[in-house]
């Protein structure tokens, strides 16, 4: 097999997808250009500032965006997020006091927030040390939030219920923006003191609306995947409704201050910056995993999800069966990026993973998730978790690049 005819070819079929991609990337970059002149952007919101921060002028205008693209009534944007972990933290440990109840809705949740909620070893200051409970309810079998389920766990105490929109290191399906809307509901009607918060990480501007236009009281997500464009170089955001960010700042910086400080001496516009272009970077990514689905699809491994399926988010799994496979695959990918090619990742106990992970990302913002990455825990059935890509030309190429190492190594 030449791997670069085999991809050419494979990828002609992929037309059709293609063409919707380019139709959501058109909408959501409407919708940030909308947003960002409604708002009067102009060259001194890039200002950095120092010290408290107060009035902040570039900080302040930044948050007010994202609440306008995100259809919320306020929320934080900050450089000093430095994870999608840390944002989610911040707001479980905003949200949730002694006796509380905090139950995810979408199965497990994503392996970094075990050891915030206490699910795994004993950190201290964990939800679990503070007096949190925790309760879990798993999807249905077709991969659906199953709201009978839910409606029976909730309990007095049920303070915060969390949905986790991406599969994470799971084989289930991620999930559309829309599925959460009847949960949305059944809570907001039935059980007003629960609120509902939304794992965005990976999802941003790959659908037309987000989760917080259908009902979510809180989104949350990391700027350095989808919503920083490629050049966001670090931070966070969470956005929802106006009194419950109002709660989640005083954890950000002290009760009583809230938003009302913190300054970023370095330009804000790679933020601004890297919103504009998110979409068509995020545009670029799922074309490469739509790709990368169809390649190795015709080379009958199991790809979920299928080429040819609606997207939710930029992540593609692709079932190796083996981990030197998984190993193979992660290792092409970190020799075809733009930095660090010369590495050669290898599985490691990172921290906050229960069992031994890949990852290869050689990105100019480090771990930048939106940049072509690829990575897996080494465990059955040895999934290799594809994300990212700045331009389609370079996913193409890093696969073709792939695929011949893969041949090299003996693992096609």
């Amino acid at each position: 097999m030449i791997a670069r005819d085999f991809v050419t070819e494979v990828e002609k079929k992929c037309a059709p997808a293609f063409e919707r991609i380019d139709q959501m990337d058109l909408l959501n970059t409407a919708k940030v250009l909308d947003a960002m002149q409604k708002l009067g952007v102009a060259a001194r919101h890039f200002a950095p500032s120092t010290g408290y921060g107060y009035d902040d002028v570039g900080r302040d205008t930044l948050e007010a965006l994202y609440a306008e693209v995100f259809g919320a009534e306020t929320a934080i944007v900050r450089p000093q997020i430095t994870s999608g972990t840390h944002a989610l933290s911040l707001c479980l440990f905003g949200m949730l006091r002694p006796g509380d109840e905090l139950m995810y809705a979408s199965g497990g949740p994503y392996d970094t927030l075990e050891e915030v909620i206490g699910l795994r070893g004993n950190p201290e200051g964990s939800l679990k040390e503070m007096g949190v409970t925790y309760a879990q309810v798993e999807m249905t079998h077709d991969g659906r939030l199953d709201i009978e389920a839910i409606r029976r766990a909730m309990k007095p105490n049920t303070r915060l219920v969390a949905v986790q929109r991406s599969r994470g290191y799971s084989s289930r399906p991620s999930l559309m923006p829309e599925d959460i809307a009847p949960l949305a509901d059944m809570l907001h009607n039935e059980f007003p003191g629960a609120y509902l918060m939304v794992d965005n990480c990976y999802g941003e501007f790959v659908c037309d609306k987000e989760p917080t236009q259908y009902g979510a009281d809180l989104c949350v997500g990391s700027l350095i995947k989808n919503p920083g464009g490629g050049l966001a170089p670090t931070g966070g955001y969470i956005v929802g409704r106006e009194k419950l960010i109002e709660r989640i700042s005083f954890k950000l910086t002290a009760p009583g201050i809230g938003r009302e400080v913190g300054s970023y001496a370095g330009s804000y516009q790679p933020f601004y910056q890297g919103l504009f272009l998110a979409p068509h970077v995020v545009a670029q990514a799922v074309r490469t995993s739509v790709l990368a689905s169809a390649i190795f699809t015709e080379l009958g491994m199991n790809t979920t999800p299928a080429w040819d399926a609606p997207r939710t988010d930029i992540i593609q799994a692709l079932e190796c069966g083996t981990p030197e496979r998984l190993i193979a695959f992660c290792q092409g990918i970190q020799s075809a990026s733009p930095i660090d090619s010369m590495a050669l990742p290898e599985p490691w106990d990172m921290p906050g993973y229960e069992n031994p992970v890949i990852m290869a990302a050689g990105t100019f913002v480090g771990g930048a998730s939106i940049e072509l990455s690829a990575d897996g825990p080494i465990r059955a059935p040895f999934y290799a978790f594809l994300q990212g890509g700045l331009t389609y030309s370079h996913g193409k190429l890093a696969l073709i690049r792939t695929l011949e190492y893969m041949q090299k190594k003996g693992c096609l």
